[in-house]
């Protein structure tokens, strides 16, 4: 167990060293890592990644040179800096810039540390704002602040670039003011505040004037304005009685006249309404009229039409009823002389054909039997073909009639057949031999033998007793 157990625990102790050199660059850094000849940054946003580790440098080939550099942005402050202007005029500035460092590597070749960085960046401000500001008056800087800042940037762009560093914003002059036991820029204001106060009076006294003669004048037109609405009020009030008694004088002749004018009007238009509904009256009875007779017209017409369509119906029918008869006995006649045509084609068609047809058989027959004779007269090898064809057409008609008659005299005796010639095929053919013409002309030898003999005799008188060997009635 001491073999195995320590090396593991070397191990496990030299994986725990390196995690402890695990480093994770936080989000507003950046760490330049010297690693043999090769310089890389670690941090959010670089490629490299922002986690590496910090192995120590006396190793070799592994071991790393860290140096830790803000990201996030970082101010420089010049507070009660001394310069002058263009007349060596003394006096303090307050002065503030902002940064963030754009190129980490190229910082870190510049300066050990960011302390470092940040003292030399102080430095290029310093340089920048005392070389802009002796170049103006102190009243010009006074007044020009954004302007001046603007310049201090611009003075400063160049080298920054140079420490990998970029302005966040422009640097801005925040204050200006006196050295100790120096009046100048208090004087400068002084003499600014009165040049403000005398131009203040001088503008509240004008304005007092101004509103003063605007007063009188405003006054004056409202008096003249007066006068006048009320010369111009009592003679609109004279013209208008004048007018009143005018207007109601005319009102009244008016009146009169058209009160006679409204009843004569009204007569009128009482006799021109009476004349127009006589009108309307003569021209409804005329329309009425006129209307009736055109009713009876109609009518009358819608009678004649009916009676002439129906009277043109009947006759329509009737010419349809007379015309389909007449067709139809048309069809008829037709349809009877077509059927006969075609019957009298049929019957000479068929008497044609059966005429043709004995003709030809008879011909057919007469030449076959004429061109065989003629064939079997000149071909001798023919006819004895012939010849024995016949005589095996009679040879098997009279097979067939011996074996009807065998099979017949078979069926009626009664036989025991003894086989001993060899197998049951050999010893049925010897029996059919028997019973052929041939078997018959042997047993007639046979009985012809017997009989010449007296043994022979007495033999054929025991079979003369015996019945009828062959079961046919009549045979010996």
């Amino acid at each position: 167990m001491f073999l195995f157990g320590a090396p593991a625990v070397f191990l496990f102790g030299v994986f725990l060293y390196v995690l402890s050199l695990r480093r994770v660059v936080p989000t507003n850094a950046v760490h330049i890592v010297q690693r043999g000849k090769q310089t890389v940054s670690y941090g959010v946003g670089q490629e490299s990644g922002n986690v590496y580790y910090e192995f120590p440098e006396f190793l070799p080939v592994i071991g790393v040179a860290k140096r830790s550099l803000p990201v996030s942005n970082f101010d420089i402050e010049l507070r009660a800096y001394s310069a002058y202007d263009l007349d060596r005029v003394p006096f303090l500035v307050d002065v503030m810039a902002f940064f963030h460092i754009a190129n980490p590597n190229k910082a870190a070749e510049k300066v050990e540390d960011f302390v470092e960085l940040r003292g030399q960046l102080t430095d290029v401000v310093r340089g920048a704002v005392r070389s802009i500001l002796a170049k103006s008056n102190l009243e010009d800087i006074m007044e020009e602040r954004a302007t001046f800042g603007k310049q201090f940037t611009e003075a400063v762009k160049a080298d920054l670039e140079s420490w990998g560093v970029e302005s966040v914003k422009s640097i801005e002059l925040m204050d200006v003011r006196d050295e100790a036991g120096s009046q100048v820029i208090h004087n400068i204001m002084a003499k600014k505040k009165s040049a403000i106060e005398k131009e203040s009076r001088e503008e509240v006294a004008q304005n007092n004037q101004l509103a003063e003669q605007a007063e009188l004048q405003a006054r004056q037109k409202v008096a003249v304005t007066k006068a006048n609405t009320e010369k111009i009020a009592g003679e609109a009030l004279a013209q208008s009685n004048q007018a009143i008694g005018v207007a109601k004088a005319n009102s009244a002749k008016a009146s009169g006249i058209a009160d006679q004018a409204a009843l004569s009007d009204i007569a009128q238009a009482a006799r021109s309404t009476a004349e127009q509904e006589m009108e309307v009256v003569k021209v409804n009875q005329i329309k009425q009229a006129e209307i009736d007779k055109e009713n009876a017209i109609i009518l009358a017409e819608q009678e004649k039409r009916k009676l002439e369509i129906a009277a043109d119906a009947s006759k329509y029918n009737v010419e349809i009823a007379a015309q389909a008869k007449l067709e139809a006995a048309k069809r008829d006649a037709e349809g009877t002389k077509e059927v006969g045509f075609a019957e009298a084609d049929v019957v000479l068609a068929n008497g044609t054909s059966l005429a043709e047809s004995k003709k030809l058989l008879e011909l057919a027959r007469v030449v076959a039997e004429l061109t065989l004779a003629k064939d079997i007269g000149e071909n001798k090898e023919y006819q004895d073909y012939l010849i024995r064809q016949a005589e095996v057409d009679v040879s098997k008609v009279v097979g067939i009639a011996q074996q009807e008659a065998l099979g017949l005299a078979l069926s009626k005796a009664d036989l025991n057949m003894i086989v001993n010639s060899g197998d049951v095929n050999s010893g049925i053919s010897g029996f059919a031999d028997l019973l052929s013409s041939k078997g018959g002309t042997q047993v007639s030898g046979l009985i012809e033998a017997l009989k010449q003999t007296p043994e022979g005799k007495k033999v054929l008188g025991l079979i003369g007793n015996l019945p009828s060997v062959t079961g046919i009635p009549g045979a010996e």
